[in-house]
């Protein structure tokens, strides 16, 4: 039975060894969430799909009109009798041929008008790309700003533990009453309270971060990696707009539609004019034998010369011009908003890394020294306790903030302006 019993043992611990070794975390970076997310999500890749549908129907736009074959047999006599349609009584076998000429360059407008649909369809497609970005960003954020908030709750109650086993000592030499040492431990349970709540909250970011990835990876293999920080360097806000108008592929999509606006409506005009029908024909009429001939059929364009399609691609110039304004006070408005969170969270931010933190560190760290020895009391001890806890808790939400205000810009500009 013994025997048994450490075989038992040895296989459970060479199964262990061995999932682990098989299911190894994965720690990723952004640039790699970035580049899974672009690999893998479905929304971008139907985007995708619909560019490729409109390169396709670039072909279809500039393929010429099928010419027309026509084949006749005529004078026949299905009855008996009479005089024959004909005088050697033989068939007419004709054979046609006729093709539409378009002019005005109309198959080359097409294919230009198709072409400008691509484009504002790719610029369609980087703009989704940029708003799910945007979401991306905003669970990676998230799931750091977890982390940092677990390591945190960790960390206060490790050191709230420490600070424990030293007043049991106390309590036990006598130098603090049972009912201090009660009230010591049932704060504990904030510590406990806060740690529990922080690791909840990182698996919800990583939850949500995967089915953006569309990955079925479980959430205890996987985990991010990555600065949670600020930076105080910013470039100028005129800089900052230029790349905007320069980079966001809204905007670009409004100036493309103005430009296959004026194509349409060079189409449309094309579309008025007179496209003729050229026929050559060869026939057979025995006993004149054979003969050929040319014809031309000419429409005449007298009511109908397209003129509404003209007017409406007219005015629709007009008006996606109007919504090209539209779009760059929209680039200005994003830009500037952002820009301002930015910076007040940097000004938030520098009296937190170069004063708060280390005085509230520095203040628990006395008070806790202090009552130890009996130079504090147990309500000044809490109180440092609770305003470190505080102190450091704003401080990650301020760079979570200032982590998501970054990101607000880098949509606005649509690019990485701040990594």
């Amino acid at each position: 039975m013994r025997c048994f019993l450490s075989r038992l043992t040895l296989a459970v611990s060479l199964t262990a060894g061995f999932s682990g070794a098989a299911f190894p975390q994965q720690v990723l970076t952004w640039q790699q969430v970035r580049d899974r997310f672009e690999s893998a999500n479905p929304s971008l890749r139907a985007g995708q799909i619909g560019v490729d549908e409109s390169r396709a129907a670039e072909i279809t736009a500039h393929l010429r009109p099928n010419p027309n074959l026509e084949l006749a047999v005529d004078q026949i006599n299905p009855f008996n009798g009479g005089p024959p349609h004909s005088p050697a009584g033989s068939l007419l076998t004709v054979a046609a041929v006729s093709y539409l000429h378009e002019r005005q360059s109309k198959r080359e407008l097409r294919l230009e008008s198709a072409q400008e649909t691509t484009g504002i369809v790719a610029s369609g497609q980087a703009d989704l790309e940029r708003t799910l970005v945007f979401t991306l960003r905003m669970a990676f954020v998230q799931t750091l700003e977890q982390k940092a908030t677990l390591g945190l709750a960790r960390e206060n109650l490790a050191y709230y533990d420490h600070v424990l086993d030293a007043n049991r000592e106390r309590y036990q030499a006598g130098a603090i009453s049972h009912v201090d040492l009660d009230r010591l431990e049932l704060q504990r349970v904030q510590y406990e309270s806060d740690l529990q709540m922080a690791e909840e909250s990182l698996e919800t970011a990583k939850i949500l971060l995967l089915a953006l990835l569309n990955d079925r990876t479980p959430v205890d293999q996987f985990d991010v990696t990555g600065p949670f920080d600020f930076s105080r360097e910013i470039e100028p806000l005129d800089q900052v707009r230029q790349e905007a108008l320069d980079t966001r592929p809204d905007l670009r999509a409004a100036l493309q539609s103005v430009e296959k606006a004026k194509t349409d409506h060079r189409l449309a005009v094309a579309n008025g004019s007179t496209d003729p029908t050229v026929g050559f024909d060869v026939g057979r009429n025995p006993p004149i034998d054979q003969y050929v001939g040319l014809s031309v059929n000419i429409p005449l364009r007298i009511f109908d010369r397209n003129q509404g399609e003209r007017k409406r691609t007219e005015l629709d110039i007009e008006r996606n011009e109007k919504l090209v304004e539209v779009a760059r006070a929209q680039v200005f408005a994003d830009v500037d908003s952002a820009y301002e969170s930015v910076t007040s969270a940097i000004t938030l931010l520098q009296p937190y890394k170069d004063r708060y933190l280390q005085q509230a560190s520095r203040v628990r760290d006395t008070i806790a020294f202090s009552y130890q020895h009996g130079a504090a009391s147990l309500l000044d001890f809490l109180n440092a306790q609770a305003e470190y806890r505080s102190v450091q808790v704003n401080y990650l939400n301020v760079i979570a903030s200032y982590l998501d205000a970054a990101n607000q810009l880098n949509l606005a500009v649509g690019r990485e302006v701040i990594q």
